[in-house]
């Protein structure tokens, strides 16, 4: 199992910005890929930002722009830069990894952190 820990939340204005970070209890080079989902209460979860293992990355279309994911194998953890805050960016944001296990693919979640975009 991976046990992932999330941090940077909290409450920003609309147009600020936020850095989420996301640690693994190992080594992140071996993963598949990383990634954040968002849920805003009411809504469906949302894959906002994913990256592989070789540094292929992929965002949401509402995210594109403003949101960058990046990666660092010696600290083991995934950032989340999201910029030009918007009050509908308002939601937990979740981490993930993925792995391959013989045939299987296995999803291992972060507790999640809230991020609130408010005047």
């Amino acid at each position: 199992q991976v046990r992932l820990v999330e941090s940077g939340g909290g409450l920003v204005q609309p147009g600020g910005s936020l850095r989420l970070s996301c640690t693994a209890s190992r080594s992140i080079f071996s993963l598949d890929a990383m990634g954040w989902y968002r849920q805003a209460p009411g809504n469906q979860r949302e894959l906002v930002a994913t990256i592989t293992s070789g540094g292929s990355t992929n965002y949401a279309d509402s995210v594109k722009g403003r949101f960058t994911i990046s990666r660092d194998d010696a600290k083991s953890t995934v950032y989340l830069q999201l910029n030009s805050l918007k009050p509908e960016d308002t939601a937990v944001y979740s981490c993930y990894s993925q792995r391959t296990s013989g045939a299987a693919k296995i999803l291992d979640w972060g507790q999640g952190t809230q991020v609130t975009v408010s005047s």
